[in-house]
Protein backbone atom coordinates (compact mmCIF):
# COMPACT_ATOMS: atom_id res chain seq x y z
CA UNK A 1 0.00 0.00 0.00
CA UNK A 2 1.35 3.51 -0.63
CA UNK A 3 0.68 6.15 1.75
CA UNK A 4 -1.36 9.90 0.63
CA UNK A 5 2.06 11.74 -0.28
CA UNK A 6 3.24 9.08 -1.81
CA UNK A 7 -0.30 8.83 -4.46
CA UNK A 8 -0.27 12.39 -3.92
CA UNK A 9 3.03 12.60 -5.66
CA UNK A 10 2.85 9.97 -8.01
CA UNK A 11 -0.72 12.40 -9.22
CA UNK A 12 1.25 15.62 -9.25
CA UNK A 13 4.09 13.98 -11.83
CA UNK A 14 1.13 12.24 -14.34
CA UNK A 15 -0.78 15.59 -14.81
CA UNK A 16 2.92 17.38 -15.07
CA UNK A 17 2.73 19.17 -11.74
CA UNK A 18 6.37 19.26 -11.37
CA UNK A 19 6.34 22.26 -8.50
CA UNK A 20 3.86 20.42 -6.51
CA UNK A 21 5.42 16.62 -6.91
CA UNK A 22 9.21 18.59 -5.67
CA UNK A 23 7.46 20.53 -2.37
CA UNK A 24 5.91 16.95 -1.87
CA UNK A 25 9.61 15.90 -1.98
CA UNK A 26 11.03 17.97 0.30
CA UNK A 27 8.66 17.42 3.16
CA UNK A 28 9.57 13.83 3.08
CA UNK A 29 13.49 14.36 2.37
CA UNK A 30 13.10 16.72 5.56
CA UNK A 31 11.52 13.29 6.90
CA UNK A 32 14.00 11.19 6.13
CA UNK A 33 16.83 13.12 7.42
CA UNK A 34 15.01 13.67 10.81
CA UNK A 35 15.20 9.82 11.11
CA UNK A 36 18.79 9.65 11.22
CA UNK A 37 18.63 6.99 8.43
CA UNK A 38 21.91 6.00 6.72
CA UNK A 39 21.74 6.01 2.94
CA UNK A 40 23.73 3.27 2.29
CA UNK A 41 21.65 0.72 4.54
CA UNK A 42 18.70 -1.58 2.61
CA UNK A 43 18.52 -2.12 -0.48
CA UNK A 44 19.36 -0.47 -3.32
CA UNK A 45 16.51 0.03 -4.97
CA UNK A 46 14.93 1.87 -1.70
CA UNK A 47 18.03 4.03 -0.35
CA UNK A 48 17.77 7.48 -0.30
CA UNK A 49 21.27 9.05 -1.36
CA UNK A 50 20.82 12.88 -1.62
CA UNK A 51 19.91 14.83 1.42
CA UNK A 52 19.76 18.24 0.40
CA UNK A 53 23.17 18.95 0.03
CA UNK A 54 24.49 21.58 -2.29
CA UNK A 55 25.53 20.61 -5.90
CA UNK A 56 27.09 23.79 -6.76
CA UNK A 57 30.70 23.72 -7.56
CA UNK A 58 30.81 20.08 -6.28
CA UNK A 59 32.48 16.54 -7.18
CA UNK A 60 29.04 15.34 -7.78
CA UNK A 61 29.00 10.99 -8.02
CA UNK A 62 25.39 10.25 -10.03
CA UNK A 63 24.51 6.35 -8.59
CA UNK A 64 22.78 4.81 -11.10
CA UNK A 65 20.62 1.95 -8.88
CA UNK A 66 17.54 1.62 -10.61
CA UNK A 67 16.75 0.19 -14.14
CA UNK A 68 18.39 0.52 -17.30
CA UNK A 69 15.13 3.02 -18.33
CA UNK A 70 14.92 4.69 -15.21
CA UNK A 71 18.82 5.47 -15.60
CA UNK A 72 18.16 6.36 -19.43
CA UNK A 73 15.35 8.57 -18.29
CA UNK A 74 16.95 10.54 -16.37
CA UNK A 75 20.20 10.95 -17.40
CA UNK A 76 19.30 14.03 -19.31
CA UNK A 77 19.25 16.15 -16.13
CA UNK A 78 23.72 15.79 -16.33
CA UNK A 79 23.74 18.80 -18.61
CA UNK A 80 21.35 20.83 -16.11
CA UNK A 81 23.72 19.43 -13.19
CA UNK A 82 26.93 19.93 -15.06
CA UNK A 83 25.76 23.75 -14.87
CA UNK A 84 26.35 23.90 -11.53
CA UNK A 85 28.64 21.23 -10.60
CA UNK A 86 32.74 21.50 -10.85
CA UNK A 87 32.00 17.50 -12.09
CA UNK A 88 29.84 14.82 -12.85
CA UNK A 89 30.63 11.63 -12.57
CA UNK A 90 28.38 8.53 -13.39
CA UNK A 91 28.46 4.94 -11.73
CA UNK A 92 26.38 3.56 -14.08
CA UNK A 93 25.22 0.17 -15.22
CA UNK A 94 27.86 -1.37 -17.24
CA UNK A 95 25.89 -1.98 -20.43
CA UNK A 96 25.09 1.81 -20.68
CA UNK A 97 28.23 3.21 -20.12
CA UNK A 98 29.40 3.75 -23.71
CA UNK A 99 26.04 6.01 -24.42
CA UNK A 100 26.28 7.41 -20.76
CA UNK A 101 29.76 8.60 -21.12
CA UNK A 102 28.79 10.84 -24.41
CA UNK A 103 25.79 12.68 -22.48
CA UNK A 104 26.64 16.18 -22.31
CA UNK A 105 27.32 17.25 -18.91
CA UNK A 106 29.10 13.97 -18.16
CA UNK A 107 32.91 13.87 -17.13
CA UNK A 108 33.18 10.85 -16.10
CA UNK A 109 31.93 7.43 -16.41
CA UNK A 110 32.80 4.06 -14.09
CA UNK A 111 30.61 0.77 -14.08
CA UNK A 112 28.36 -0.24 -11.08
CA UNK A 113 29.52 -2.69 -8.94
CA UNK A 114 28.58 -3.93 -5.17
CA UNK A 115 30.87 -2.19 -2.56
CA UNK A 116 32.02 1.44 -3.07
CA UNK A 117 33.34 3.45 -6.41
CA UNK A 118 36.91 4.06 -6.31
CA UNK A 119 36.77 7.90 -7.11
CA UNK A 120 36.98 10.74 -5.23
CA UNK A 121 33.89 13.27 -4.97
CA UNK A 122 32.23 15.66 -2.59
CA UNK A 123 28.72 14.86 -2.84
CA UNK A 124 26.21 11.76 -4.20
CA UNK A 125 22.52 11.57 -5.64
CA UNK A 126 20.56 8.68 -7.36
CA UNK A 127 19.95 9.54 -10.61
CA UNK A 128 16.74 9.35 -10.20
CA UNK A 129 16.99 12.17 -7.58
CA UNK A 130 18.26 14.69 -10.10
CA UNK A 131 14.91 15.99 -11.28
CA UNK A 132 13.83 16.79 -7.47
CA UNK A 133 17.71 18.22 -6.71
CA UNK A 134 17.54 20.39 -9.38
CA UNK A 135 13.91 21.43 -8.72
CA UNK A 136 13.15 20.73 -12.72
CA UNK A 137 10.64 22.69 -14.72
CA UNK A 138 8.63 21.03 -17.70
CA UNK A 139 11.06 22.77 -20.20
CA UNK A 140 13.64 20.89 -18.20
CA UNK A 141 12.27 17.64 -18.81
CA UNK A 142 10.59 18.33 -21.94
CA UNK A 143 13.81 19.37 -23.10
CA UNK A 144 15.27 18.32 -26.58
CA UNK A 145 16.04 14.39 -27.95
CA UNK A 146 18.21 13.21 -28.30
CA UNK A 147 20.06 13.28 -25.53
CA UNK A 148 21.81 9.54 -26.35
CA UNK A 149 23.52 8.54 -29.31
CA UNK A 150 24.82 5.49 -30.58
CA UNK A 151 28.87 5.28 -31.56
CA UNK A 152 27.71 2.32 -33.69
CA UNK A 153 28.42 1.91 -37.54
CA UNK A 154 25.24 3.41 -39.33
CA UNK A 155 25.47 -0.02 -41.53
CA UNK A 156 23.31 -1.67 -39.22
CA UNK A 157 22.07 -5.83 -40.19
CA UNK A 158 21.38 -6.03 -43.47
CA UNK A 159 18.12 -8.25 -42.14
CA UNK A 160 16.78 -4.98 -42.35
CA UNK A 161 17.52 -4.22 -46.39
CA UNK A 162 14.94 -4.72 -49.05
CA UNK A 163 15.35 -4.39 -52.85
CA UNK A 164 12.16 -3.28 -52.99
CA UNK A 165 12.41 1.15 -54.21
CA UNK A 166 9.56 2.03 -51.84
CA UNK A 167 9.49 -0.31 -48.89
CA UNK A 168 6.72 -0.80 -46.27
CA UNK A 169 7.50 0.83 -43.30
CA UNK A 170 9.71 -0.78 -40.78
CA UNK A 171 8.35 -1.94 -37.15
CA UNK A 172 10.17 -3.12 -34.09
CA UNK A 173 8.24 -4.92 -31.10
CA UNK A 174 8.55 -5.43 -27.49
CA UNK A 175 6.27 -7.54 -25.48
CA UNK A 176 7.29 -8.47 -22.57
CA UNK A 177 8.87 -7.54 -19.72
CA UNK A 178 10.65 -11.02 -18.42
CA UNK A 179 9.36 -11.16 -14.45
CA UNK A 180 9.22 -7.26 -13.44
CA UNK A 181 5.07 -6.30 -13.36
CA UNK A 182 3.68 -8.61 -15.56
CA UNK A 183 0.86 -6.56 -16.37
CA UNK A 184 3.15 -4.51 -18.98
CA UNK A 185 3.24 -7.32 -20.80
CA UNK A 186 1.27 -8.05 -24.27
CA UNK A 187 0.19 -11.45 -25.53
CA UNK A 188 2.20 -11.44 -28.51
CA UNK A 189 -0.61 -13.14 -30.72
CA UNK A 190 -2.39 -9.88 -30.51
CA UNK A 191 0.24 -7.82 -32.06
CA UNK A 192 -0.34 -10.42 -35.10
CA UNK A 193 -3.04 -7.87 -36.09
CA UNK A 194 -0.73 -5.40 -37.32
CA UNK A 195 0.64 -7.92 -39.49
CA UNK A 196 -2.31 -7.06 -41.67
CA UNK A 197 -1.01 -3.78 -42.54
CA UNK A 198 1.62 -2.57 -45.11
CA UNK A 199 4.17 -2.61 -42.73
CA UNK A 200 7.32 -5.04 -42.10
CA UNK A 201 7.39 -6.48 -38.33
CA UNK A 202 10.64 -6.82 -36.31
CA UNK A 203 11.15 -8.40 -32.94
CA UNK A 204 13.41 -6.68 -30.55
CA UNK A 205 12.08 -8.74 -27.92
CA UNK A 206 15.00 -10.27 -25.39
CA UNK A 207 14.80 -13.22 -23.05
CA UNK A 208 12.76 -16.14 -23.31
CA UNK A 209 9.89 -14.37 -24.55
CA UNK A 210 11.85 -13.78 -27.85
CA UNK A 211 10.59 -17.17 -28.87
CA UNK A 212 7.47 -16.07 -29.61
CA UNK A 213 8.20 -14.13 -32.89
CA UNK A 214 6.43 -16.08 -34.66
CA UNK A 215 3.44 -15.99 -33.52
CA UNK A 216 3.00 -12.22 -34.61
CA UNK A 217 5.02 -12.58 -37.36
CA UNK A 218 7.83 -10.77 -36.83
CA UNK A 219 11.40 -11.21 -37.84
CA UNK A 220 13.99 -11.50 -35.21
CA UNK A 221 16.30 -8.77 -35.12
CA UNK A 222 17.27 -8.87 -31.32
CA UNK A 223 20.55 -7.05 -30.43
CA UNK A 224 21.82 -8.17 -26.45
CA UNK A 225 24.20 -4.88 -27.00
CA UNK A 226 22.38 -2.07 -26.25
CA UNK A 227 25.09 0.47 -28.63
CA UNK A 228 23.94 -1.76 -31.05
CA UNK A 229 20.50 -2.02 -30.28
CA UNK A 230 20.15 1.50 -30.52
CA UNK A 231 21.26 1.96 -33.77
CA UNK A 232 19.09 -0.96 -34.82
CA UNK A 233 16.12 1.13 -33.43
CA UNK A 234 17.43 4.14 -35.90
CA UNK A 235 17.33 2.20 -38.65
CA UNK A 236 13.53 1.30 -38.09
CA UNK A 237 10.38 3.78 -38.91
CA UNK A 238 8.72 2.85 -36.06
CA UNK A 239 8.82 1.19 -32.37
CA UNK A 240 5.60 0.00 -30.27
CA UNK A 241 6.74 -1.36 -26.83
CA UNK A 242 5.54 -2.34 -23.82
CA UNK A 243 6.16 0.09 -20.58
CA UNK A 244 10.42 -1.67 -20.67
CA UNK A 245 13.79 -0.13 -21.56
CA UNK A 246 13.11 -0.02 -25.19
CA UNK A 247 10.70 2.53 -24.90
CA UNK A 248 13.16 5.27 -23.13
CA UNK A 249 15.87 4.31 -25.20
CA UNK A 250 13.81 4.86 -28.39
CA UNK A 251 12.41 8.58 -27.64
CA UNK A 252 16.38 9.32 -25.83
CA UNK A 253 17.60 8.66 -29.60
CA UNK A 254 14.84 10.73 -31.15
CA UNK A 255 13.14 7.85 -33.06
CA UNK A 256 9.17 7.64 -33.09
CA UNK A 257 8.01 5.03 -30.04
CA UNK A 258 4.55 4.06 -29.27
CA UNK A 259 4.29 2.95 -25.90
CA UNK A 260 1.21 0.81 -24.93
CA UNK A 261 0.53 0.89 -21.15
CA UNK A 262 -1.64 -1.37 -18.73
CA UNK A 263 -4.77 0.81 -16.80
CA UNK A 264 -2.52 1.16 -13.76
CA UNK A 265 0.21 2.92 -15.50
CA UNK A 266 3.47 3.81 -13.56
CA UNK A 267 3.71 7.50 -12.24
CA UNK A 268 5.49 8.43 -15.17
CA UNK A 269 3.14 8.59 -17.43
CA UNK A 270 -0.30 10.28 -17.35
CA UNK A 271 -3.25 8.37 -16.88
CA UNK A 272 -5.10 9.21 -20.69
CA UNK A 273 -3.89 10.85 -23.73
CA UNK A 274 -1.26 10.47 -26.25
CA UNK A 275 1.40 13.08 -25.16
CA UNK A 276 3.67 12.92 -22.30
CA UNK A 277 6.26 15.43 -21.23
CA UNK A 278 9.36 13.19 -20.67
CA UNK A 279 9.27 12.12 -24.31
CA UNK A 280 8.42 14.57 -27.38
CA UNK A 281 8.61 11.77 -30.09
CA UNK A 282 6.44 9.33 -27.85
CA UNK A 283 3.03 8.49 -28.09
CA UNK A 284 1.05 6.49 -25.44
CA UNK A 285 -1.71 3.93 -25.70
CA UNK A 286 -3.60 3.39 -22.45
CA UNK A 287 -5.25 0.23 -21.34
CA UNK A 288 -9.66 1.24 -20.91
CA UNK A 289 -9.88 -2.24 -18.79
CA UNK A 290 -7.36 -4.06 -16.72
CA UNK A 291 -5.93 -6.55 -18.40
CA UNK A 292 -7.70 -6.14 -21.57
CA UNK A 293 -4.84 -5.19 -24.66
CA UNK A 294 -8.16 -5.54 -27.13
CA UNK A 295 -8.32 -1.33 -27.34
CA UNK A 296 -4.79 -0.67 -27.38
CA UNK A 297 -4.39 -3.22 -30.12
CA UNK A 298 -7.58 -1.50 -32.27
CA UNK A 299 -6.17 2.18 -31.80
CA UNK A 300 -2.44 1.54 -33.07
CA UNK A 301 -4.01 -0.14 -36.33
CA UNK A 302 -5.99 2.98 -36.19
CA UNK A 303 -2.41 5.40 -35.74
CA UNK A 304 -0.77 3.32 -38.14
CA UNK A 305 -3.44 3.41 -41.44
CA UNK A 306 -3.50 7.55 -40.46
CA UNK A 307 0.84 7.49 -40.72
CA UNK A 308 2.12 8.91 -44.03
CA UNK A 309 2.93 6.33 -46.41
Amino acid sequence: MHSAPDREWANALRRGDFKRAWEISDHSLREYCASGADKHIGPRHFQRIWRGEDLHDKRVLVRCYHGLGDTIQFIRFAKRLRQIARKVIVWGQPELLAMLRRVEGVDETLPLHDGTPEIAFDVDIEVMELAHALNATSPDISGRVPYLSSACSSTVPSRLSTRRPSPPPSIGLVWDVGNWDKRRCVPPQMLSHLAAEEVRLFSLQQGPACAMAGAIPAKDIAEPDIETLGATIMKLDLIVTVDTMVAHLADALGAPVWTMLHADCDWRWPLRGRETPWYPTMKLFHQQTAGDWTDVIKEIVQELRRRPR
